[in-house]
């Protein structure tokens, strides 16, 4: 049996994480795809804010792996 968890890691595993210039870390949005999560990433910095961006990938257990 396939959980829910385990189903939107296999169809959305990238996600785009941002910081704030205070440290905090949000989730952005989920991708299927690297090159998706980092075109999202790219647009997002490129509007010149202080926040950073970057894309991770969920591993099979939930937890995020960072590229």
């Amino acid at each position: 049996m396939v959980g829910a968890m385990s189903e939107g890691t296999v169809s959305l595993p990238w996600i785009v994480i941002r910081q704030d210039d205070n440290g905090n870390r949000y989730r952005v949005g989920r991708y299927a795809t690297r090159a998706e999560a980092q075109k999202i990433a790219d647009s997002l910095d490129d509007r010149g804010h202080e926040q950073l961006y970057w894309v991770e990938r969920i591993g099979q257990n939930g937890d995020s792996v960072r590229n």
